[in-house]
C-alpha cells in the first residue's frame, strides 16, 4: 500500500529538519573552534547574556549541573567567566561573563548568525520559520 500524501510529506518535513538541525550543528561547530572553545563553551557563553546560577544555565543547556560546572572551570581559567555572589540568596553565585567574555560573545554571535545555514532568509523569512516550528511544537 502506498503511503498518504499526509506521511510523505511528514516524512519529507523530518528529513529536512534534520538536515537542517545537522547543518546547524556543523556550522556552530566549525565556528567556535575559531574562537578555541568547545561547542559546549560556545553555548555556556551564549547563554551568559545575563548572570545565571549554575543550576539555571544546566536547565538552558540541557545537561547536568556537574557538567556545567566542569565548563565554566574552563572558561573561569581562560579569564571568560566569575563566579560571584547572588544578590539574593547567599547561598548561590551568579555566573557572569568578563568584559573579556562579554567581547568574545559578540564576535561569537556575530560569526555564527553572519554565515548561518539561515543566513540568506530574510528576517521576515526568519519570524516566518521560527513561528512554524513553535507552532509545530505546540509552544
Amino acid at each position: 500500500m502506498r503511503p498518504s500524501v499526509a506521511e510523505d510529506v511528514t516524512s519529507e518535513v523530518r528529513a529536512l529538519v534534520y538536515e537542517l538541525s545537522r547543518r546547524l550543528d556543523e556550522h556552530s561547530r566549525n565556528s567556535v573552534t575559531e574562537f578555541g572553545l568547545t561547542l559546549p563553551q560556545a553555548n555556556a557563553i551564549r547563554d551568559l547574556g545575563t548572570p545565571l546560577t549554575t543550576r539555571e544555565l544546566a536547565v538552558r543547556m540541557c545537561c547536568e549541573p556537574s557538567n556545567v560546572t566542569f565548563v565554566i572551570d574552563r572558561l573561569e581559567a581562560q579569564g571568560l567567566v566569575e563566579r560571584v555572589p547572588h544578590p539574593n540568596d547567599r547561598r548561590a553565585r551568579h555566573l557572569v561573563l568578563t568584559p573579556k567574555g562579554v567581547e568574545l560573545r559578540a564576535q561569537l554571535l556575530d560569526r555564527v548568525s553572519s554565515e548561518s545555514p539561515l543566513a540568506h532568509l530574510s528576517d521576515v523569512e526568519r519570524d516566518q520559520l521560527r513561528d512554524q516550528l513553535l507552532r509545530a511544537l505546540k509552544r
